[in-house]
């Protein structure tokens, strides 16, 4: 038994586990250093408890359940001087998981019981059946006109006789209104990873569903002493299926940190998810502000603050951006987002291929547009009648951008690819949004001058979490007078910037050249 025993106490470095921390976008599994991160942030004395229960709902290589082990392991020692008597009271009583598939299930009993039956002479610990407390259900979606009712997965993607035999991905823990029911246990802590999406058979099959922030919701409804998860930061600024969760976690108090990062490749390396990752702790008996731990590379900043600034209802993702804000919204201007429209300004949609690259009768109206091909016509003419939308704004002058961000989470960032300033007589489809109207062109290139300033784009970074961008992104921008351009210099004067926070805009956005895009410094 004490060489079965020393397996947990041999170095891991590489670990199996390590190597395949990260398989998908989707479903991300953890490596041994950030499981244990998150362990870090719990008050420890749990693992001195031999009455504390942990659960991972999600389990997909045991890695959590495992590391715990290994801390029970040495907090109970004094408690259960044998080993073994030791290592059969925490398997058996303390450590709780629910697989999201039968393969993870296997795994993750091999990584916790040393075998994937824990009922076979090879477990560190002997279970009457082939499961132990790391358990696999074979759940069914519920198909309500094409959409399962529980994750909002497509039926034509996961459901039909295409599907028998294969994987359902309907985790049981998110399948239920009674999670409760599934071990009927209290559990103090619930830790874990959970999937991230999944498909909902919308646009070319790209479209993809939250998930994540259903095991968050499922994992309040147990009221456990701690939840920690990690899970995608995109629900800071909500969208897609989450503007409730953003809503309910940035008004629960009982968050007492948040570790966040903005490049998922320092916490996940080799993994880009866009709007970065964050764990973070709930605890049932914390009321008040929050731990906020930004990471970027081998560095943080740390500051205790609400999740909500005061007056706004929205959660500041950076801690060194606090003090800008504050600078910027005394002055209490008008923001952009009073300003830029809403999607399909012109009610054209993107693959809208109706056009010609030169004008005649017919096609009179100049359609600026963007395709992923680099080469292919951003300008051609369109007819009159296929604009269904804001007809009066075809003759006026207006700057646009594309609502794509460019490149990808690392920074220093882009935020916006180049502004277009727009003619009379033009329309666009809705790869673009219109970010405010101009009497003349010199007013457009003023306005343009802006945009391509650090600042303004430090501003919409505060908000902006994901690839694409909408109005509300611009609600901390304020309204310049368009009459003159715009340096970072002047608007660092205006609102009493520090060289300091001058350092930070620096670190954190792209510089752009006023005769074109982004440059390469």
């Amino acid at each position: 038994m004490e060489n079965r025993i020393d397996l947990y106490n041999a170095t891991y470095n590489p670990d199996v586990l390590s190597c395949i921390a990260n398989l998908s976008n989707d479903e991300v599994f953890t490596p041994p250093d950030v499981a244990n991160a998150m362990l870090d942030i719990l008050p420890q004395e749990l693992f001195s408890d031999p009455n504390t229960t942990f659960l991972d709902p999600a389990c997909k290589s045991g890695v959590f359940l495992r590391e715990i082990a290994k801390r029970l392991i040495i907090g109970l020692e004094s408690i259960y001087p044998d080993l073994q008597e030791r290592v059969d009271h925490i398997f058996q009583k303390q450590l709780y998981g629910i697989s999201i598939t039968e393969l993870t299930s296997l795994l993750s009993r091999r990584s916790l019981y040393c075998s994937k039956y824990p009922n076979s002479i090879y477990s560190v610990s002997k279970f009457a059946d082939a499961q132990g407390n790391v358990r696999f259900k074979n759940t069914l979606h519920r198909w309500v006109n094409g959409k399962c009712v529980f994750c909002g997965a497509s039926e034509s993607e996961y459901g039909g006789k295409k599907q028998e035999g294969m994987e359902t991905y309907a985790y049981e823990f998110i399948h239920t209104t009674k999670p409760q029911e599934i071990l009927n246990m209290k559990f103090d802590v619930i830790i874990g990873n959970p999937p991230y999406q999944l498909s909902d058979g919308g646009g070319d099959g790209s479209s993809a569903q939250p998930i994540y922030h259903r095991f968050v919701q499922q994992a309040k409804k147990l009221n456990p002493r701690y939840i920690s998860m990690i899970i995608p930061a995109r629900w800071y600024s909500g969208g897609k299926g989450l503007d409730d969760f953003r809503s309910e976690m940035l008004h629960d108090n009982r968050i007492s940190v948040i570790h966040d990062f903005p490049e998922t490749s320092d916490c996940f390396p080799g993994i880009n998810i866009r709007g970065g990752v964050c764990y973070f702790l709930w605890s049932q008996t914390h009321t008040g502000d929050c731990s906020v731990i930004n990471h970027k590379q081998d560095k943080t900043n740390e500051m205790v603050r609400p999740l909500l600034e005061k007056d706004a209802e929205t959660f500041i993702r950076y801690n060194a951006a606090i003090s800008i804000l504050s600078k910027v919204s005394s002055l209490g201007e008008e923001t952009m987002n009073n300003r830029v429209s809403s999607r399909l300004p012109f009610g054209i949609p993107s693959n809208f291929d109706d056009y010609v690259k030169e004008p005649d009768i017919t096609h009179s109206v100049l359609l600026y547009r963007s395709e992923r091909n680099k080469n292919a016509e951003k300008m051609v003419y369109i007819s009159p009648r296929y604009i269904t939308k804001n007809l009066v704004w075809k003759d006026k002058i207006k700057v646009l951008v594309s609502k794509a961000s460019p490149g990808g989470d690392e920074y220093p960032h882009a935020i916006i690819s180049a502004p277009v300033l727009a003619k009379p007589n033009s329309v666009c489809t809705e790869t673009y949004l219109i970010v405010d109207f101009v009497k003349t062109a010199e007013e457009g290139l003023n306005l343009i001058s802006y945009m391509k300033t650090r600042f303004f784009r430090f501003m919409m970074s505060l908000i902006k979490n994901t690839q694409n961008i909408s109005k509300t992104v611009f609600a901390f921008v304020p309204v310049q007078n368009w009459s003159k351009p715009w340096t970072d210099e002047e608007l660092y004067a205006k609102y009493g910037i520090s060289d300091e926070e001058v350092d930070f805009i620096n670190s954190m956005i792209k510089p752009m050249d006023l005769n074109g895009g982004e440059e390469n410094a």
